[in-house]
């Protein structure tokens, strides 16, 4: 499955074995029945949505494309724009470009592209996946995320909640982060998953997140490496609300590309932009 597609939860699905904590890759688990965990895991859900990236344009009726100003958020030096340099489908794959500019004065700005379904595709609960290749280079933070629909109902960033599905930062391109950002105060639980051999910037890998009621669990190519089920947040005017909140509400999903930023750094002279530079996504499923 790529991350096009996204699945509901059915009467029967499995909560699959439990994880948390770091993980290094390896061979795809299999069961007895030749199928992958994650394979029986599935098996307990309906294909809700799905985009294959086929044709020559983004399906507007499935995605917007945000425009921010450089930065809108983290320190991030590129603008988002709405721009076929930046945001292209070809030969069934979506591109997400960032384009360096050289200025009549010597300086450098940068654009990129970021998409999302908010109001078009919202779910709570499910399991969702994208298969893609990132960029590989100083500075780039591509990521596959979520974000509450309604991000004022339980209050603002963090307390509105975060889940982050796939960040590769672009000058470690052999490792990947899934991570919740909840709370007041902000507070952040991460999971790690590297790679043994290869990397996810010069092959295609699945990514994937199972949301369920009270627990939340991080894949790469099936391989489960990250369960959390301890978060909490407040409400403004009403002090702590009961788990599961924030994470009983509807959620989009996003795909973007970062050019530096206050956790991954800023591009220096070895990092290249250019065709090369970019994140592919096969598919997205929910």
């Amino acid at each position: 499955l790529d991350c096009r597609t996204v699945f509901s939860s059915g009467a029967n699905a499995s909560s699959g074995s439990s994880s948390s904590g770091n993980s290094s890759g390896g061979t795809t688990v299999e069961t007895p029945s030749k199928l992958t965990e994650a394979d029986l895991l599935k098996q307990g859900y309906q294909l809700k949505w799905q985009d294959n990236f086929d044709g020559n344009f983004l399906n507007r009726a499935d995605w917007n494309v945000e425009l921010h100003e450089k930065g809108w958020v983290n320190s991030e030096w590129q603008e988002y724009v709405d721009s076929d340099k930046n945001i292209q489908v070809k030969d069934g794959k979506l591109l997400i470009k960032p384009v360096e500019t050289v200025n009549a004065d010597g300086t450098r700005s940068y654009t990129s592209g970021r998409i999302n379904t908010q109001g078009k595709h919202d779910f709570k609960y499910g399991y969702f996946e994208c298969r893609a290749k990132v960029p590989t280079g100083k500075g780039y933070l591509p990521a596959f995320w979520m974000m509450p629909t309604d991000e004022n109902f339980y209050g603002q960033w963090p307390k509105c909640g975060e889940i982050d599905i796939m960040e590769v930062l672009g000058d470690n391109t052999k490792t990947t982060h899934g991570t919740l950002h909840f709370g007041e105060p902000h507070t952040q639980k991460q999971g790690t998953y590297k790679l043994t051999k290869g990397d996810f910037s010069s092959e295609y890998h699945v990514y994937a997140c199972e949301w369920e009621p009270g627990e939340i669990r991080f894949y790469v190519d099936d391989v489960l490496y990250f369960t959390e089920k301890d978060w909490f947040t407040k409400r403004t005017g009403f002090g702590e609300v009961a788990y599961p909140a924030p994470y009983d509400q509807p959620f989009y999903m996003i795909l973007n590309v970062a050019v530096g930023g206050s956790w991954v750094g800023y591009p220096d002279e070895t990092t290249e932009f250019g065709e090369n530079a970019k994140l592919v996504v096969d598919y997205v499923k929910v």
